[in-house]
């Protein structure tokens, strides 16, 4: 029988009990499961740094747990995602079934896919990666705290503290930040895959050339004033081939790097790593082999 490890984020919005156990089960029936469970922020880096290299190493919480995940495995590990919080990209953008032990079933025959990772000042990132705007965003739902079930807030405490932070600043972001080889933005979003997140069921279409086996995509807003917020908005729901001249694109990127005038929030995967003056996204190509069920088809 094969060994596999499987990392529990307890407190990630969809995991239970009830639910964990199901998900054992079902994994034990193929492989010699070892269960590791969370206990704090940054904890499933240190984890997965000292899993021996052998078998898979399952993953069930959300995002933020598979970021930590990502910055601790090696290279040769191969990684299953089990949805288990409440935005699921990778496993959403991989075909993975949303019901975790449906996830289980459907991971355990599943094929590696080989994907690219990107970096932020050295921190690894699966899909998406910001600083400014949507940064400031991540942040501020933070902030909100956790439900008393341990729970972050949903797509409708993002959908409202979008809505203040753009009417905080009447709409307006001015450029504050210098792309080396484009000009000067209001905020970057550099996305590592497609899509680069999702709003309730909805993809957001913001980088809609960008996969998984490439380098980074670039979509930095020269500066954004209230009559342009609804082409935006249309622009992420529906994606496709428009550019728009005030805004800076860049496809299969190996290299992005933002000067900042005055220290801006920077997130990746949704996780807030504070303020900085400068970053340097990379492209780590080849970087890490992902079970996906559908690991033969470039999602669009």
């Amino acid at each position: 029988m094969n060994r596999a490890a499987l990392i529990v984020n307890p407190f990630a919005s969809r995991v239970t009990e009830e639910r964990l156990a199901s998900v054992e089960r079902e994994l034990r029936r193929n492989v010699e499961l070892t269960v590791l469970l969370t206990e704090q922020g940054g904890h499933a880096t240190e984890l997965a740094r000292g899993l021996e290299r052998e078998g898979a190493l399952y993953v069930f919480g959300g995002d933020g747990l598979l970021n930590e995940v990502l910055n601790g495995v090696e290279d040769d590990v191969v990684v299953g995602v089990l949805p288990g919080g409440h935005t699921n990209v990778l496993a959403r953008a991989f075909g993975v079934p949303l019901d975790p032990v449906a996830a289980a079933r459907a991971l355990i025959s599943a094929q590696p896919r080989r994907i690219s990772l990107g970096r932020a000042n050295g921190r690894r990132f699966a899909f998406a990666a910001g600083i400014g705007f949507d940064a400031e965003l991540v942040r501020r739902v933070d902030e909100l705290g956790r439900r008393s079930d341990g729970r972050r807030p949903g797509d409708l405490a993002f959908t409202w503290e979008a809505a203040k932070l753009l009417a905080g600043r009447r709409g307006r972001y001015e450029p504050v930040l210098e792309i080396e080889g484009f000009g000067r933005a209001a905020f970057a979003l550099v996305a590592n895959g497609y899509p680069y997140s999702y709003a309730g069921s909805r993809p957001l279409r913001v980088a809609p050339d960008a996969r998984f086996e490439l380098g980074l995509d670039l979509v930095a807003p020269q500066r954004l004033v209230p009559r342009v917020i609804p082409r935006f908005i249309a622009y992420a729901f529906r994606g496709g081939g428009e550019r728009a001249e005030d805004v800076f694109y860049g496809h299969d990127l190996d290299r992005i790097e933002v000067r900042c005038d005055a220290p801006l929030p920077l997130q990746v995967d949704g996780e807030d790593l504070g303020d900085v003056d400068s970053v340097l996204f990379e492209a780590e190509r080849d970087a890490v082999s992902i079970l996906a069920p559908d690991a033969a088809t470039l999602r669009a």
